[in-house]
Protein backbone atom coordinates (compact mmCIF):
# COMPACT_ATOMS: atom_id res chain seq x y z
CA UNK A 1 0.00 0.00 0.00
CA UNK A 2 1.53 3.05 -1.04
CA UNK A 3 1.60 5.96 1.60
CA UNK A 4 1.92 9.36 0.95
CA UNK A 5 5.38 10.90 2.54
CA UNK A 6 5.39 15.04 2.48
CA UNK A 7 8.06 17.20 4.60
CA UNK A 8 6.10 19.83 6.74
CA UNK A 9 6.29 23.27 5.11
CA UNK A 10 5.27 25.90 7.47
CA UNK A 11 3.44 28.90 6.45
CA UNK A 12 5.39 32.97 6.90
CA UNK A 13 3.44 35.91 8.24
CA UNK A 14 3.47 39.08 6.37
CA UNK A 15 6.26 41.37 7.75
CA UNK A 16 4.47 44.88 6.54
CA UNK A 17 1.71 45.04 4.13
CA UNK A 18 2.52 44.04 0.98
CA UNK A 19 2.36 45.66 -2.73
CA UNK A 20 -0.21 43.71 -5.44
CA UNK A 21 1.74 43.06 -8.83
CA UNK A 22 0.26 45.09 -11.63
CA UNK A 23 0.48 43.75 -15.18
CA UNK A 24 3.74 45.91 -16.72
CA UNK A 25 2.85 48.96 -19.50
CA UNK A 26 5.88 49.65 -20.23
CA UNK A 27 6.26 47.27 -23.16
CA UNK A 28 2.63 49.14 -24.61
CA UNK A 29 2.98 50.32 -28.25
CA UNK A 30 0.69 50.64 -31.15
CA UNK A 31 2.92 48.94 -33.02
CA UNK A 32 2.32 45.89 -30.83
CA UNK A 33 -0.17 42.86 -32.24
CA UNK A 34 -3.64 44.00 -32.08
CA UNK A 35 -4.58 40.17 -31.25
CA UNK A 36 -3.36 41.33 -27.29
CA UNK A 37 -6.60 43.03 -27.24
CA UNK A 38 -8.90 40.31 -27.99
CA UNK A 39 -10.60 39.11 -24.98
CA UNK A 40 -10.74 35.50 -26.45
CA UNK A 41 -13.01 33.13 -25.83
CA UNK A 42 -11.99 29.92 -25.43
CA UNK A 43 -10.47 31.18 -22.90
CA UNK A 44 -12.58 33.52 -20.82
CA UNK A 45 -16.01 32.53 -20.95
CA UNK A 46 -18.26 35.32 -22.64
CA UNK A 47 -20.82 37.16 -20.58
CA UNK A 48 -24.20 36.06 -21.56
CA UNK A 49 -28.09 37.19 -20.78
CA UNK A 50 -31.38 36.26 -22.07
CA UNK A 51 -33.59 38.76 -24.21
CA UNK A 52 -36.68 38.07 -21.65
CA UNK A 53 -34.73 39.23 -18.44
CA UNK A 54 -35.81 42.93 -17.14
CA UNK A 55 -33.44 45.35 -18.05
CA UNK A 56 -33.41 46.01 -13.90
CA UNK A 57 -32.04 42.60 -13.71
CA UNK A 58 -29.48 43.34 -16.50
CA UNK A 59 -28.31 46.48 -14.54
CA UNK A 60 -27.58 44.65 -11.38
CA UNK A 61 -25.97 41.59 -13.34
CA UNK A 62 -23.58 44.87 -15.05
CA UNK A 63 -23.27 47.16 -11.98
CA UNK A 64 -22.00 44.77 -9.95
CA UNK A 65 -20.08 42.32 -12.35
CA UNK A 66 -18.02 45.04 -13.62
CA UNK A 67 -19.82 44.47 -17.00
CA UNK A 68 -19.80 47.04 -19.85
CA UNK A 69 -21.21 44.26 -22.66
CA UNK A 70 -23.50 41.38 -22.57
CA UNK A 71 -23.56 38.98 -25.50
CA UNK A 72 -27.99 37.99 -25.49
CA UNK A 73 -28.30 34.40 -26.28
CA UNK A 74 -31.47 32.03 -27.82
CA UNK A 75 -32.22 28.81 -26.25
CA UNK A 76 -29.40 27.45 -28.79
CA UNK A 77 -26.80 29.74 -27.43
CA UNK A 78 -26.82 31.95 -30.57
CA UNK A 79 -25.71 35.31 -30.10
CA UNK A 80 -28.86 37.61 -31.51
CA UNK A 81 -27.99 41.05 -29.83
CA UNK A 82 -26.35 42.94 -27.18
CA UNK A 83 -26.19 45.30 -24.56
CA UNK A 84 -24.00 47.55 -23.62
CA UNK A 85 -24.05 49.43 -20.29
CA UNK A 86 -25.01 52.94 -21.77
CA UNK A 87 -28.17 52.03 -23.15
CA UNK A 88 -29.21 50.53 -19.63
CA UNK A 89 -27.75 53.77 -18.13
CA UNK A 90 -28.95 56.26 -20.28
CA UNK A 91 -32.27 54.84 -20.59
CA UNK A 92 -33.08 56.18 -23.92
CA UNK A 93 -33.91 53.33 -25.61
CA UNK A 94 -35.31 51.98 -22.24
CA UNK A 95 -37.77 54.82 -22.47
CA UNK A 96 -38.67 54.44 -26.64
CA UNK A 97 -40.20 50.96 -25.49
CA UNK A 98 -42.03 52.09 -22.93
CA UNK A 99 -43.85 54.32 -25.43
CA UNK A 100 -44.27 51.97 -27.64
CA UNK A 101 -45.37 48.76 -25.57
CA UNK A 102 -46.93 50.84 -22.88
CA UNK A 103 -44.69 49.65 -20.41
CA UNK A 104 -43.50 50.24 -16.92
CA UNK A 105 -39.67 50.71 -16.76
CA UNK A 106 -39.78 47.27 -14.89
CA UNK A 107 -41.47 45.69 -17.99
CA UNK A 108 -38.99 46.63 -20.45
CA UNK A 109 -36.94 43.38 -21.27
CA UNK A 110 -33.51 43.04 -22.68
CA UNK A 111 -34.72 42.00 -25.73
CA UNK A 112 -36.57 45.14 -26.00
CA UNK A 113 -33.61 47.63 -26.04
CA UNK A 114 -30.84 45.48 -27.58
CA UNK A 115 -28.68 45.81 -30.77
CA UNK A 116 -29.72 42.96 -32.45
CA UNK A 117 -27.20 40.97 -34.73
CA UNK A 118 -28.35 42.78 -37.81
CA UNK A 119 -26.75 45.88 -36.68
CA UNK A 120 -23.75 44.29 -34.89
CA UNK A 121 -20.19 45.04 -36.89
CA UNK A 122 -17.78 42.27 -36.69
CA UNK A 123 -14.05 41.76 -37.89
CA UNK A 124 -12.96 38.17 -38.84
CA UNK A 125 -10.46 36.87 -36.58
CA UNK A 126 -7.37 36.60 -39.37
CA UNK A 127 -7.62 40.35 -40.34
CA UNK A 128 -6.89 40.92 -36.63
CA UNK A 129 -3.91 38.65 -36.59
CA UNK A 130 -2.44 40.97 -39.61
CA UNK A 131 -2.93 44.40 -37.78
CA UNK A 132 -1.57 46.13 -34.99
CA UNK A 133 -3.17 47.92 -32.22
CA UNK A 134 -2.84 51.75 -34.51
CA UNK A 135 -4.17 49.98 -37.60
CA UNK A 136 -7.23 48.27 -35.72
CA UNK A 137 -7.58 52.05 -34.10
CA UNK A 138 -7.30 53.76 -37.70
CA UNK A 139 -9.78 51.11 -39.19
CA UNK A 140 -12.38 52.00 -36.01
CA UNK A 141 -11.93 55.79 -36.33
CA UNK A 142 -15.19 56.41 -37.14
CA UNK A 143 -17.01 53.81 -34.98
CA UNK A 144 -18.72 55.09 -32.02
CA UNK A 145 -19.43 52.07 -30.75
CA UNK A 146 -17.05 50.72 -27.28
CA UNK A 147 -16.68 46.96 -28.48
CA UNK A 148 -15.84 44.93 -31.77
CA UNK A 149 -16.75 41.27 -32.19
CA UNK A 150 -14.45 39.15 -33.87
CA UNK A 151 -15.23 36.23 -35.53
CA UNK A 152 -13.82 33.36 -36.99
CA UNK A 153 -15.28 29.71 -38.65
CA UNK A 154 -16.07 26.80 -36.76
CA UNK A 155 -15.14 23.23 -38.38
CA UNK A 156 -18.26 22.89 -39.94
CA UNK A 157 -17.91 26.02 -41.99
CA UNK A 158 -20.31 28.09 -39.53
CA UNK A 159 -19.77 31.71 -38.21
CA UNK A 160 -19.26 32.15 -34.48
CA UNK A 161 -17.84 34.90 -31.89
CA UNK A 162 -14.48 34.42 -30.95
CA UNK A 163 -14.27 37.34 -29.11
CA UNK A 164 -14.20 40.95 -28.57
CA UNK A 165 -11.70 43.83 -28.32
CA UNK A 166 -13.07 46.80 -26.13
CA UNK A 167 -12.11 50.24 -26.66
CA UNK A 168 -11.55 50.81 -22.58
CA UNK A 169 -9.15 48.25 -22.37
CA UNK A 170 -7.17 49.79 -24.98
CA UNK A 171 -7.22 53.41 -23.02
CA UNK A 172 -6.31 51.11 -20.21
CA UNK A 173 -3.12 49.51 -21.99
CA UNK A 174 -2.04 52.86 -22.97
CA UNK A 175 -2.23 54.04 -19.24
CA UNK A 176 -5.13 56.44 -19.59
CA UNK A 177 -7.58 54.85 -17.49
CA UNK A 178 -6.53 54.33 -13.61
CA UNK A 179 -7.43 52.15 -11.48
CA UNK A 180 -10.63 52.56 -9.64
CA UNK A 181 -12.37 54.60 -12.28
CA UNK A 182 -16.06 54.65 -12.33
CA UNK A 183 -17.57 52.20 -14.94
CA UNK A 184 -19.71 55.13 -16.52
CA UNK A 185 -16.53 57.24 -16.81
CA UNK A 186 -15.27 54.47 -19.18
CA UNK A 187 -17.98 54.36 -21.72
CA UNK A 188 -15.48 55.63 -24.40
CA UNK A 189 -16.01 54.47 -28.02
CA UNK A 190 -13.06 53.49 -30.47
CA UNK A 191 -13.46 56.80 -32.07
CA UNK A 192 -12.74 58.53 -29.04
CA UNK A 193 -9.47 56.21 -28.23
CA UNK A 194 -8.17 56.65 -31.84
CA UNK A 195 -8.61 61.01 -31.22
CA UNK A 196 -6.71 60.01 -27.56
CA UNK A 197 -4.14 57.87 -29.12
CA UNK A 198 -2.96 60.55 -31.95
CA UNK A 199 -0.18 61.37 -29.67
CA UNK A 200 1.43 57.68 -30.65
CA UNK A 201 1.76 58.61 -33.98
CA UNK A 202 -0.62 56.22 -35.31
Amino acid sequence: MNQLHASFMPLNRLEAAPRLAIPARDGFSVSNPALEMLTDFSRVAPRTIRADVDVNEAHLMMRHGGFRLLLVTDDQQCCIGVLAAREVIGGRRITLAQQQHGLSSEEVTVGMIMTPWQKLSTMPLEQLTSLTIGDLLLSLESMTDQHLLVTERDPQGGLCIRGLVSAADIRRAVGRVEQGTPEVALAHSFADTCRMMMGYDL
